[in-house]
Formats: structure tokens, C-alpha cells, sequence
């Protein structure tokens, strides 16, 4: 969880971490699945949508997302919290997304063998949508898109989710290097302060224009 959380937003993670094992605990696999794209779905989702500068790859990468979670959660080991184990997910398939051809979107997942979870999907996604089209653009958001992806991940996983530094690091991480957690923390503890110098500087130069 990140340094001074929400005390709200907190608990909302415990009980959706406790709910989770629980179902696991119980050999309930769909219904912790389901529990998990309902907790954190939106939250993914908006994520996908903020990182992807197409629409159509958001939502591909998030149904890649869920049939993902739904194969791996049953060998999760909650050596992370759930929560981060879920943006690694998705990161990972926004981007082999984009790794396609330009223009080629592969179809939404059925997930045919559990019929719940795309409902749940279907509702995080109808919610998600709903959110970003009545929020209202900052400059900040306008600026963070002219970033490369990861400059735009780090800025959208401390601002915007609040993730401690460690579970931004696994989430970023090079796959080539899992033990190098700590030390990948503290490089992108000291990216954020130059990214916030950057963007400090960028807003400065725009404000006459608006």
C-alpha cells in the first residue's frame, strides 16, 4: 500500500485482498476472480485508457487482462499485494496490444467458462467509461500524455493511484531483473522529482496561452 494513503481507499484494499483469499482459500476460483475485476476493474481499466492513445487497445488490453487474471490468480503467491499484481498484468498486456499490427485489434475475451466475470467486466468497463467522459481534463493530464509510456505509468501510479514506491517498482520493473526491486525504487523516486521539475516548467510556459 503506498505511504499515507486514503484511510478509505485502504480499507477498500484490505477487503478486497481478504475477499479474494477467502474464495481462493475456499476453491472458489471464478468467484475470486470475479471479486478481483470487480474491485480493482475500474481503476484498471482507467489506467489502460490513460496509458493507450487508442480506445480500441484499452479495451482489448483490459479483456487480455481479465482471462489473464482469471489463468494466474489461482498460482498467486501474495508475494505483492494483489492490487500491484494486477497493474503488472495489465501493463503487460496493453502492452503486447500494441505489439500488433497497426489497426488490428484482437476480438474481446468471452471467457465462455465463466460467464460472471464478463458481466463484471461489462459493468467496470460501462463505469470506467462513464467516469472519464464527465472528468474534467487538467493541463497536468494534457502535458503527462505528451510522455514516454513509462514516464506516463510513473506519473499515473504515484498521482493518480497513490502506489508506494516499492509496488510502482515491481510494476515497472524489468522482467530480467526481479531482484533488483529496492534499487529500481529509488531510481524512479528520484525520476518523479525531475519529472515534476519538467512538467513545473512545461505548465509555466503554457499558462500565458490559456
Amino acid at each position: 500500500m503506498v505511504e499515507n494513503a486514503n484511510p478509505a481507499r485502504a480499507a477498500r484494499e484490505i477487503e478486497i485482498e481478504a475477499s479474494v483469499r477467502a474464495c481462493l482459500e475456499r476453491g472458489e476460483h471464478t468467484a475470486a476472480t470475479t471479486c478481483a475485476v470487480q474491485g480493482y476493474g475500474p481503476q484498471i481499466l482507467g489506467y489502460l485508457l490513460a496509458m493507450s492513445r487508442n480506445e480500441a487497445d484499452a479495451h482489448d488490453a483490459f479483456a487480455q487482462f481479465c482471462e489473464d487474471l482469471w489463468r494466474g490468480l489461482a498460482g498467486f503467491r501474495w508475494q505483492s499485494s494483489l492490487r500491484t499484481w494486477s497493474y503488472v498484468i495489465a501493463r503487460n498486456a496493453l502492452q503486447r496490444q500494441q505489439g500488433k499490427a497497426p489497426g488490428r485489434h484482437g476480438p474481446h475475451v468471452a471467457l465462455s467458462q465463466a460467464p460472471e466475470l464478463e458481466a463484471i467486466a461489462a459493468r467496470a468497463r460501462t463505469a470506467t467509461a462513464e467516469y472519464m467522459r464527465t472528468e474534467t481534463r487538467s493541463r497536468l493530464s494534457a502535458l503527462r500524455e505528451r510522455l514516454d509510456p513509462d514516464d506516463r505509468s510513473l506519473l499515473i501510479l504515484r498521482v493518480d493511484r497513490r502506489m508506494a514506491w516499492r509496488d510502482i517498482a515491481e510494476v515497472l520493473a524489468d522482467p530480467a531483473e526481479p531482484a533488483a526491486i529496492e534499487r529500481r525504487a529509488a531510481a524512479l523516486r528520484k525520476r518523479f522529482e525531475r519529472l515534476k521539475l519538467e512538467l513545473r516548467e512545461l505548465l509555466a510556459a503554457r499558462a500565458p496561452d490559456e
